[in-house]
C-alpha cells in the first residue's frame, strides 16, 4: 500500500498537476491547492449560508480504477493516487498514515495522516473531460439507480506534513464501521 502519484492545482481547473510531493496543512488541506481552507471550496457548494466545513480537502483515488478507465494520475482532479489500498471499502473515520517508504518511520513519528469523511460523488465535469466517462464511476443495479460510487474518497488532514511518492500507507480502522456516503 504505497503513493503512486500526487497532484494539486492553486485554481479551480477540473485536472491537476503532478507534483513529486503535497504539503499537507492540518484541518485546512493542501498548501497551494485551490480546495484548501476550514470551510468548503468547490465552486459548486460556496454559495451555501453558513458556509459548511470542508470534508474535501484531499481526493484520493486508487491506481486501479484509473487504469481500469483509462486515465492517468490528476486527471480528474484527484490529489493523491493510492496503489494497493482499495479506499473504496474503507469506513468514515477511517485514519490513513503516511510513512517513508524505507520504513525507517513508525505511527508514533510525527507524519502525515488524512481521514476519510467519504465518497466523491462523480460530477458532470467528468463527462467534459471525456464524453460518456462519468458512467465508468457509477455502479447501477437492474433499475439503472446508482447504488455505488467509484471516483474516490475525499478526506480532511488530521496531521500535517509533507507525503511523497512511494511512501507506504498504513490504514486505521476506526473503532466503528460506517459506510461511506458521498460528501
Amino acid at each position: 500500500m504505497s503513493v503512486h502519484a500526487l497532484a494539486k492545482s492553486a485554481s479551480h481547473n477540473f485536472s491537476k498537476t503532478l507534483v513529486s510531493q503535497l504539503t499537507l496543512i492540518e484541518g485546512r488541506g493542501i498548501e497551494g491547492d485551490c480546495h484548501n481552507g476550514i470551510h468548503v471550496q468547490h465552486r459548486s457548494r460556496m454559495h451555501i449560508q453558513p458556509p459548511p466545513p470542508n470534508l474535501r480537502q484531499v481526493h484520493l483515488i486508487p491506481k486501479e480504477i484509473l487504469d481500469a478507465v483509462g486515465i492517468g494520475p490528476g486527471q480528474i482532479g484527484e490529489n493523491i493516487t493510492t496503489t494497493g489500498v482499495d479506499l473504496l471499502s474503507l469506513g468514515a473515520g477511517t485514519k490513513l498514515h503516511f510513512l517513508p517508504a524505507d520504513e525507517s518511520g513508525d505511527e508514533e513519528s510525527p507524519h502525515p495522516v488524512v481521514v476519510i469523511q467519504g465518497l466523491r460523488n462523480p460530477c458532470p465535469q467528468i463527462d467534459k473531460f471525456r464524453a460518456g466517462l462519468k458512467e465508468s464511476f457509477v455502479v447501477r443495479d437492474e433499475q439503472r439507480n446508482i447504488v455505488g460510487r467509484r471516483a474516490g474518497v475525499m478526506g480532511t488532514v488530521h496531521a500535517g506534513g509533507v507525503v511523497e511518492e512511494g511512501m507506504r500507507i498504513v490504514v486505521e480502522s476506526p473503532g466503528e464501521y460506517q459506510a461511506l456516503a458521498c460528501v
